[in-house]
């Protein structure tokens, strides 16, 4: 039994394949039209995962939709109704665009598909899923428990915006649902509208913003009892009412109402290009707080409603790897799975992993192949590398062996060098784990201010990631368990850290860039914490053989490591996509399979 599930016309498009319940492929649309956040129908996506599938669209059980189309249309005339008059310039903006596309998606779907192959529509089973359930079936039956509470949580889908849940073997119970519009997710994008960043794109940049706010001070305080106070009104259960009075998502065209947010915190709406102020940082670092605080809340909730050992969570609040951190330090369950591809991308592996489970009510039998990889993309083989390298017609070095690569790669980044990552099957979801990344020297000072403004034209204040080989995290970090898709925050630990004076501590952001705040400086953030990826043998052999090329050279079982791309761009996918990146970036080597290029 073969299914395609889709997701697709919100954003962050992408197709996933299963086959008898073992995920075959994934992919975001954005990865091949080399458009940040495609919101297209996947079409090459869906190409892609019936090649790797070998399969054609007539020999498909089922395609799945991760959205109820007419769900989502009854919310938004019943939120129009509910508001009117106001948010009549909205109403003409959406209306025309769901009478010609939305509410007829059954059909544009079955038209898209058409691009993908042709195919006898008389054949085809044409599901749809809802939202929620989707990021529950991606994080349950991808995970190696059979049994757990499920937590999702993001902006919206069709009413919900967040859901507590059991799996059990191969069915999934929803207990209780938070609706529309109350929501942790928008009140978060609200924030990162309010501080100047892009919504569905910005909000990692406020948590990374966030750790530049000072915990002690007033202004803090202040703000978070604004957002208690005034915004929300948070119940012990994680559920929570958003006082509609301060908000414009529900029936505008901008997330809040501007000059009601000026007089409740003080100063305007940030611009995109306006220098971030400390106050900036102190509002982002309230929100995250409190986003944490009703995470927790959901999560208790979950734990209390259940009674299970495990946790599962996906949606795109999922994301914040911060308060995942703070989530399993709270220690409410024994184990917690966080699906990957947490946001959108992974509702279609979710829809079609509800209907394989649920619709066609397959047997789960839980094995190690059943589980996500972090790789589900593309593979280039060498023929095709061979290829590439021929028309390309520069100078590069191939090695005898991997090894012998390892060792030279090492070198480079131990001396300083910048190095694009380029392996095996790419990642799926927005994080690069080892085979479209890029390496750095965590010990370097400079490397962090060097990756920023060199490589990937971004702020200045966003921190990197360590990725670090599994043995060696507890003696860098404070995590207890691994964290293989890089969703978990945890603190350096204290004998690594460099002693700040209170001058230190209180100095404004780009000072505080510039001080040294560990032995690994290039991957710890002002707060001490860090975004960690741990890697094993099994599951990526050339990344942890690199890896331990370079403890061998160094002594250090650290790299830094993110994503192989630049500023507005999606990860790379193909080979010409990464030596693209490399010529028109300030970084020094490329490594494609065993092949080395050198500027």
């Amino acid at each position: 039994m073969t299914i395609l599930g889709i997701s697709a016309f919100y954003h962050d498009s992408a197709a996933a394949i299963i086959q008898d319940g073992k995920i075959m492929a994934a992919a975001q649309e954005e990865r091949f039209s080399r458009k940040k956040n495609d919101a297209s129908f996947p079409t090459q996506a869906c190409i892609f995962c019936l090649k790797k599938a070998a399969i054609n669209i007539d020999e498909l059980e089922a395609v799945i939709f991760y959205d109820k189309p007419f769900l989502k249309f009854e919310r938004l005339l019943e939120t129009y109704y509910q508001f009117a008059p106001k948010g009549v310039r909205s109403f003409l903006k959406a209306m025309p665009i769901w009478l010609r596309e939305k509410l007829f998606l059954k059909r544009l779907i079955r038209r898209a598909l058409q691009d993908v192959q042709a195919y006898d529509k008389k054949k085809l089973t044409l599901l749809f899923s809802e939202h929620h359930l989707a990021h529950a079936a991606s994080a349950f039956f991808a995970s190696p428990f059979q049994e757990a509470a499920i937590l999702t949580i993001d902006g919206v889908g069709e009413w919900a915006t967040a859901s507590i849940g059991i799996g059990k073997g191969n069915r999934i119970k929803v207990l209780k649902e938070l609706y529309f519009p109350h929501s942790v997710g928008l009140l978060y994008s609200a924030f990162t509208y309010f501080l100047g960043f892009k919504v569905n794109e910005g909000e990692y940049k406020l948590m990374g913003l966030a750790p530049y706010g000072n915990p002690a001070s007033r202004a803090l305080q202040q703000y978070k009892k604004t957002i208690l106070d005034k915004l929300i009104d948070l119940k012990e259960d994680g559920s929570l009412w958003l006082n509609q009075k301060y908000f414009n998502y529900a029936k505008g065209l901008t997330m809040v109402k501007d000059q009601q947010w000026e007089k409740l915190f003080g100063f305007p709406k940030r611009k995109k290009d306006d220098p971030i102020q400390q106050y900036h940082c102190d509002l982002a670092l309230a929100i995250q707080q409190v986003m944490e605080m009703v995470v927790l809340k959901l999560a208790k909730e979950a734990k209390k409603c259940t009674g299970a050992r495990y946790l599962c969570m996906a949606g795109g609040v999922a994301l914040n790897c911060v308060a995942n951190g703070k989530l399993w330090q709270a220690n409410y369950f024994e184990d917690i799975f966080i699906q990957p591809a947490a946001g959108d991308a992974g509702g279609a592996l979710g829809a079609a992993l509800a209907a394989h489970f649920i619709h066609f009510d397959n047997h789960r039998k839980i094995t190690i192949e059943n589980h996500p990889t972090q790789y589900l993309g593309p593979y280039f083989e060498k023929e095709y590398l061979r290829s590439f390298l021929k028309k390309l017609n520069t100078p590069f070095e191939k090695f005898k062996n991997f090894e012998q690569l390892c060792k030279k790669v090492s070198q480079q980044i131990a001396s300083g060098k910048v190095v694009g990552w380029f392996q095996g099957r790419m990642e799926f979801g927005p994080r690069a784990l080892g085979n479209r990344s890029i390496l750095g020297d965590p010990r370097s000072e400079t490397m962090q201010k060097t990756l920023n403004l060199k490589i990937k034209n971004r702020e200045n204040f966003r921190p990197f990631a360590p990725t670090v080989l599994e043995e060696d995290a507890g003696f860098y970090f404070n995590l207890k368990k691994p964290s293989p898709y890089m969703l978990f925050v945890a603190t350096v630990k204290k004998e690594h850290r460099k002693e700040l004076t209170e001058s230190d501590d209180s100095t404004s952001l780009l000072k505080k860039l510039a001080i040294p705040h560990s032995s690994i400086p290039a991957v710890t953030h002002v707060d001490f914490s860090a975004r960690i990826q741990t890697v094993t043998e099994k599951d990526n052999p050339r990344f942890w053989q690199l890896l331990c090329a370079f403890k061998q050279e160094t002594g250090c079982g650290v790299l830094i490591n993110t994503s192989f791309n630049v500023k507005d761009e999606p990860i790379v996918c193909t080979p010409e996509d990464a030596y693209r990146c490399f010529i028109k970036t300030e970084m020094d080597v490329l490594v494609i399979g065993d092949f080395m290029f050198l500027k």
